[in-house]
């Protein structure tokens, strides 16, 4: 158990790592939602199955969260220090 909540407090510190890219967010999310829905899915069911079907199931909900919760106001900064926004990647 003391492993699990590790990486889970892992999962969330790399999580907040992220910038503002889709992709990135989609990984974190997908990361934070495969460990905690193997968690719940071992803790309900008591079996291995249970967790790998909970962990598929989170890493596939916290993919479209993460990519779907991703800020669209990006800025960059021109040669002169200007801040102007920008397409997000």
């Amino acid at each position: 158990m003391k492993a699990a909540l590790i990486v889970c407090a892992l999962a969330l510190g790399l999580a907040g790592c992220s910038e503002y890219s889709r992709q990135d967010r989609a990984v974190g999310g997908a990361a934070i939602g495969a460990g905690t829905g193997a968690l719940i899915g071992a803790a309900a069911t008591g079996t291995g199955t249970g967790a790998l079907v909970g962990g598929l199931i989170g890493a596939g909900t916290g993919a479209i969260i993460g990519a779907e919760t991703t800020p669209r106001a990006c800025w960059a900064r021109d040669a002169y220090g200007n801040r102007y926004r920008v397409q997000c990647p």
